[in-house]
């Protein structure tokens, strides 16, 4: 097995050309897949020291955060903690306190988890993901990346330097919630994150709602958010996004949830998220 550290993007992606090759950036995915027999790469591109990779910068009013940041990283950021903290609370919620201070939000990302704790905030948010490979540069909305379990849309020799969160408008609030069988560093039996910009009148303008772990990829529900617009969450706008988060599940059974459990507690948490997301938006949380 060879170890690379790439000096630049563009030599970053000719590594990754080669077959059986993986990046490193936190590592909390990788390693353990390693340790585990599920991997085992030629080689091993660390992007942790390629520039602006460990940076988290003010661009457009928004904030761009590198691929190697960490979720403790952002956590400490009083600036995106204000703005964002939804998705902040859904990297945070990766792993035990010694993972959150290796996983990134980007490898969280690009595992393909439909389970992933920091992506659907990040869909909610319309967070941009850029991309560096053989070709150069490209932008691709966070909500395409992900395809199915365990994939994503990247091409060969692609990989993720950083995500874009944009300008946050002034009266909205985001939040993202969980539900998972024991009290911590578990994965999530479904999720829902819900981003809100209020009018002058404090009615909803804008709302996006997405949801993980129940159904192959994370996803938002244009559905949902427009259920919500117009509304000040009174109760038939709220049932009314219960209903068109809950037509949108497609989970599986397992052992940690059936069907019908996920499908009502996602109804469940995007309520609560709502509820979290607008009294922040209003200033009252």
């Amino acid at each position: 097995m060879r170890y690379a550290t790439p000096k630049t993007a563009a030599e970053a992606a000719s590594l990754l050309m080669e077959d059986a090759a993986r990046v490193l950036a936190g590592g909390t995915d990788l390693l353990v897949q390693m340790k585990s027999g599920r991997l085992a790469p030629e080689t091993i591109v660390d992007i942790k020291h390629l520039p602006g990779l460990r940076d988290i910068t003010r661009e457009d009013g928004g904030f761009r955060i590198g691929a190697a940041v960490s979720g403790a990283e952002m956590g400490e950021h009083t600036d995106l903690v204000a703005a964002w903290p939804g998705v902040v609370e859904g990297v945070n919620l990766i792993g035990s306190t010694q993972v959150q201070g290796r996983a990134t939000m980007a490898g969280n990302l690009c595992n393909g988890s439909p389970a992933a704790d920091g992506v659907p905030a990040q869909i909610a948010a319309g967070a941009v993901a850029r991309l560096e490979g053989p070709e150069g540069t490209r932008d691709v909305p966070v909500a395409e990346i992900p395809t199915g379990p365990g994939k994503t849309s990247l091409k060969r020799g692609e990989f993720v330097t950083s995500i874009f969160l944009p300008a946050r408008p002034e009266r909205s609030g985001d939040a993202y919630l969980r539900f998972i069988p024991r009290t911590e560093m578990d994965i999530a039996v479904a999720g829902a994150a819900v981003n809100l910009v209020l009018g002058a009148d404090g009615t909803v303008a804008e709302a996006r709602v997405a949801l993980g772990a129940v159904a192959p990829t994370a996803m938002e529900v244009p559905e949902a958010g427009a259920a919500l617009t117009g509304s000040k969450l009174e109760d038939p706008a709220i049932e009314a996004m219960v209903d068109a988060v809950r037509a949108a599940c497609k989970p599986i059974d397992d052992k940690r949830g059936t069907v019908e459990f996920r499908t009502h507690v996602a109804g469940v948490l995007a309520k609560r998220a709502a509820r979290i997301a607008f009294a922040r938006a209003g200033g009252q949380a």
